[in-house]
């Protein structure tokens, strides 16, 4: 049906490719570009078939990118590079007229805080050229999302209650590690918790909010309400939500170590001089971590990743439940990377195909529960995210 462009070739970019490129009716041509081209032409060579093109781009230089969309024109890009490169590749889009769609929203490199207003405030641009963006189609943003307008279109009146809970019962066998981009992963659990409840933001220090929550074929394990950046749109967009919170599961161990990192130092995000040299001690950091897309080889267990939802229908309270286990070995066995990874790409292919067959696509900036759930959930069953339902149970939240 079209052309696709995927910009990043880490764990997720991988993923990407690979269901991209099962997909040959709807992606009629495909191309890896990253910094790195020699990680490009290692994942095209596994998937094998001439079946993807490769290339390299700094996706930090707009005219590297309009260079790069001019030579390939493709019809959509796919951007799983880091989230400090969405706003390059935005405008790179614009001017040459490609569509986009990416994982994660904008955050400056200066600061951590992510928040959507800096893609928000690309509304007009696109939709006067005509052009779709398509924003936070991986898991959590993307599928919770989805998840949540699913849930107001079929089975709620009013949603009033969402709590979205995110569950990795995994084990890579590290000391530690984190399980995407460790400069993103260690920012966004350090900073300060936030949720929404009634009608404002409500701030909480880092971790101070946490219970034990059973998780399906899992079974209890510690979560802790931090900010998740599609607590922001899904607000916005479902105003009838008195409450709305994040839960992530974290183990000792791994704040354990969290903390050490910070104490020393290592979390730092603002340039320190060593040996007359600058360096940003989260880049050095994440210089010496294992790389997140390594870790899937003997990594073992599976996430549980859902919205639990409470509101009124037919003027009765009722819960709901929808959820997806993902197994870290089959995900491995599939494509080569974890299942953390797995989650956040296949949905971001699944988007990608509903724009390329025209269920997702009008002129403007969207949030994935802007758009039409169904199509979505169907594919999430047909390319390796099945979903289960639960109704009027006690949520634990």
């Amino acid at each position: 049906m079209g052309k696709v462009l995927i910009i990043g070739a880490g764990g997720v970019g991988t993923v990407v490719a690979y269901k991209v490129a099962q997909n040959s009716d709807v992606f009629t041509e495909i191309v890896l570009a990253s910094r790195t081209k020699a990680k490009c032409d290692a994942i095209a060579a596994k998937i094998g078939g001439n079946k993807i093109q490769t290339d390299q781009v700094d996706a930090d230089n707009v005219e590297e990118l309009i260079n790069l969309f001019k030579k390939h024109k493709p019809e959509l890009v796919i951007n799983v590079a880091l989230p400090y490169q969405d706003l390059t590749i935005m405008d790179a889009c614009l001017a040459c007229g490609v569509n986009y769609l990416d994982t994660a929203n904008y955050e400056p490199k200066d600061e951590a805080k992510y928040e959507y207003k800096w893609q928000w405030a690309y509304q007009d641009r696109f939709k006067e050229a005509g052009l779709t963006a398509i924003l936070g189609c991986g898991f959590d943003p993307g599928a919770t999302s989805v998840f949540t307008a699913y849930a107001a279109k079929h089975y709620f009146d009013e949603m009033q209650y969402l709590d979205i809970v995110d569950c990795n019962a995994g084990d890579h066998g590290k000391a530690f590690a984190t399980n995407f981009n460790p400069e993103i992963n260690i920012r966004e659990v350090t900073q300060k918790g936030k949720y929404w409840e009634n009608g404002k933001w409500v701030e909480t220090e880092p971790h101070e909010i946490h219970k034990p929550i059973d998780y399906p074929e899992i079974g209890p394990k510690e979560s802790y309400v931090i900010y998740h950046e599609e607590l922001e749109s899904l607000v916005k967009n479902y105003p009838t939500l008195k409450r709305a919170r994040f839960w992530m599961t974290f183990g000792q161990e791994y704040l354990t170590h969290l903390r050490v990192i910070q104490n020393i130092g290592m979390a730092r995000i603002d340039p320190v001089i060593y040996n007359g040299v600058e360096i940003v001690p989260i880049q050095f950091l994440k210089a010496v971590l294992p790389d997140p897309g390594e870790l899937g080889e003997n990594y073992t267990g599976m996430t549980s990743i859902g919205c639990r939802i409470r509101g009124l229908k037919d003027g009765k309270e009722r819960t709901y439940y929808v959820y997806n286990n993902c197994s870290h070995e089959a995900a491995y066995k599939e494509t080569g990377a974890q299942g953390v990874s797995y989650t956040t790409g296949v949905p971001a292919t699944i988007g990608a195909m509903l724009f390329m067959q025209g269920k997702w696509r009008k002129p403007g900036v969207f949030n994935v529960e802007e758009f039409d759930p169904d199509p979505f959930m169907e594919q999430m069953n047909k390319q390796g995210l099945p979903w289960h339902e639960k109704f009027d149970i006690n949520l634990e939240v």
